[in-house]
């Protein structure tokens, strides 16, 4: 019994040491074998190991065999005693003193190996006992590290074989700038200190960069790290083979039912023959999930190097349920608590079309809408019509909004494009007199973005234009051609320790004659959570009876800075901010109204909820805003 428990604590011990790199290389070198194409990003190079010093003497535990004492820099220690056969087996209560004596014996050649790992190839390490007079007291294993100097790279040697050698010879432009780029990202430079960590996040790196953009089944032809014990240097040998360059082909399209393939290929953002990259698929999935016709999606490459020229893209999709149903409850601090119903058919009388139907109820706010929208045309394009009718009393008028829409719509990763015929009727009420005014236009609307994170940006831009004109027939019955221009941008810029400063500008103006009413919902207001806080929501205006209604031009503006609360709470921000804007009906009338004040900021999945508290200068008054999600 005690001979096979011997042999198997041997056994895991041998396999344990067997799993450290230690080959001999030259007299006084050694080179790392290659740990194959491992995809796992490994931790940054561990700081330099500073020496023991009187505060710094180790680790020492209590263990029913012996107790252990590892004296060394206190991160090399650490390692050593979470690695340590000697570190792990003392807590057997019926280990043999021959097994102690072995494991010992067995210990510096495994703490050398350990601390290779960290880049230190020279290490001494010495382990002695100290047997306790108290019979009852377990004896005392002390393992003396001194690490010695960290190997640094001496020289590195980059080639990457294949289709990509032969494009950088034929003087590529894209292949010379990917080369100059992946040599210039590789992070193991003459003179970077070498780890085992490092060494194999490199070449992870550097294989994962191939396959992303054009070239899915690169390998390594060879890699090997030379260590010079002598002078602790390391010399780097990398020999990557790009294999053939891949171009998209036809696409497969996999699990559908009720929708139909050409719906997905049309989605699709990239065209036939295009060089493949990881992105494109990554972008793929993305606007196919977003489409509302799918529950789930899948999207790959068939790596076949017999056909690179043309490889298949496999699309698998769950198709989302033929009817789906959402109730909703919610507040505003612009519009007050509401209530709403969501029903969507997504083949509604057989035809592929998705039906969405939206109804809400709130004390300033109400919708009642029906959109349909296309299943994905060529490019991506979707056929919209539009049908609605929307309530809202704010200012102290009340609009009642009817609305008719025709047109199309596209969606991409970062630009978004909707362009559309409509008829609008709007009646406002003021002080109990009631103007009705009507139009017909055509509206293009787009948006552009450029951040590092769509739902809570830190970094980068995001542009909202939009521009229109057509034909107002407004109470008195005058009629006359008008045309209507608008413009939003938010900047995101990082101030280091995580704070952002976010600045915010959006101007407007409907061009017409002065004799002319265009209905309300085409002109412009300021105010509430996304414009001036501090002021309620579409508050700032012209004034006619007493009561704010829209205005022909608009410009508001905000600066805010925001910053982290603690490293506890990474997801919680604090913020402060100044607001300034307002609607009028020329520019000459145009008075900034001011607001200030502080807030708080979560990350949450859905987006960021926001919750501020805002002076008014205009009015004297504190107003809470409080939102959720992303505004474009």
């Amino acid at each position: 019994m005690e001979a096979r428990r011997l042999g198997a604590r041997l056994c895991i011990w041998l396999m344990a040491l067997g799993s450290l790199p230690a080959l001999p290389f030259g007299a006084a070198a050694q080179s790392l074998p290659e740990d194959g194409d491992s995809e796992a990003t490994a931790p940054p190079p561990a700081p330099a190991a500073s020496a023991p010093s009187p505060t710094e003497t180790g680790t020492t535990r209590q263990g029913t065999a012996y107790r252990l004492r590892i004296e060394g820099p206190r991160e090399l220690a650490a390692l050593l005693e979470r690695h340590l056969d000697l570190s792990r087996f003392r807590s057997e209560r019926d280990i043999t003193e021959v097994e102690v004596g072995r494991l010992m014996s067995a210990t510096p050649a495994q703490a050398r190996a350990l601390l290779e790992t960290e880049g230190y190839f020279a290490a001494d390490v010495k382990v002695a006992r100290q047997l306790s007079p108290d019979p009852g007291k377990p004896s005392l294993i002390t393992v003396s590290i001194t690490p010695g100097p960290r190997a640094t790279v001496d020289r590195v040697t980059l080639e990457i074989q294949g289709h990509f050698q032969e494009a950088l010879e034929a003087e590529d432009p894209r292949t010379v700038r990917r080369e100059r780029g992946l040599r210039n990202r590789w992070p193991l430079k003459p003179g970077a200190v070498f780890t085992q960590a490092a060494w194999t996040s490199a070449k992870n790196g550097l294989l994962t960069s191939l396959r992303g953009e054009a070239y899915p089944t690169a390998t390594y032809a060879g890699t090997v790290a030379q260590v010079d014990a002598t002078t602790h240097t390391v010399r780097i040998f990398v020999v990557a083979d790009s294999g053939p360059q891949f171009r998209v082909g036809e696409i497969k399209v996999e699990g559908v039912e009720r929708t139909t393939e050409e719906a997905v290929r049309n989605l699709a953002p990239f065209d036939l023959g295009d060089v493949f990259t990881e992105k494109m698929l990554l972008d793929y999935q993305e606007t196919l999930q977003k489409s509302g016709l799918y529950d789930g999606v899948a999207v790959e490459l068939d790596p076949d190097v017999t056909r690179p020229e043309r490889a298949p893209i496999v699309a698998r999709v769950r198709e989302a349920k033929l009817k789906s149903a959402t109730v909703s409850v919610g507040f505003s601090s612009n519009t007050g608590p509401r209530v709403g119903l969501e029903f969507t058919h997504r083949r509604p009388f057989g035809q592929e079309w998705v039906a969405g139907t939206k109804l809400l109820y709130g004390r300033d706010e109400r919708i009642a809408k029906l959109d349909l929208l296309s299943y994905p045309k060529p490019e991506g394009y979707r056929n919209l019509v539009s049908i609605g009718s929307e309530y809202l009393a704010a200012g102290g008028a009340t609009t009642l909004t009817q609305r008719l829409r025709y047109g199309r719509t596209q969606d991409t990763e970062r630009v978004d494009r909707l362009y559309y015929l409509e008829y609008n009727r709007t009646s406002v009420d003021i002080g109990g007199d009631t103007r009705i005014d009507t139009a017909i236009w055509g509206n293009y609307e787009w948006t552009r973005r450029e951040v590092n994170n769509v739902l809570f940006p830190t970094r980068g831009w995001i542009l909202t234009a939009h521009a229109g004109s057509g034909i107002a027939h407004d109470a008195e019955n005058d009629r006359g051609p008008f045309g209507r221009l608008y413009a939003r941008g938010s900047y995101y810029h990082p101030l280091g320790q995580r704070r952002v400063l976010q600045l915010r500008l959006e101007a407007g103006q409907v061009i017409k004659r002065d004799t002319l009413n265009v209905p309300d919902t085409l002109l412009f207001r300021a105010g509430g959570d996304d414009s001036v806080r501090g002021y309620g929501y579409r508050t700032l205006g012209p004034v006619r009876q007493d009561e704010v209604v829209g205005g022909p031009v608009l410009l508001a503006g905000s600066a805010e800075l925001m910053w982290p609360l603690s490293q506890r709470l990474r997801d919680w921000y604090g913020a402060v901010f100044v607001d300034a804007g307002n609607a009028a009906n020329e520019w000459g009338d145009w008075d900034a109204a001011r607001g200030y004040g502080f807030g708080v900021r979560w990350r949450s999945p859905i987006g960021p909820l926001k919750a501020d508290l805002a002076y008014g200068q205009a009015t004297g008054k504190l107003r809470l805003h409080v939102s959720v999600g992303a505004s474009f």
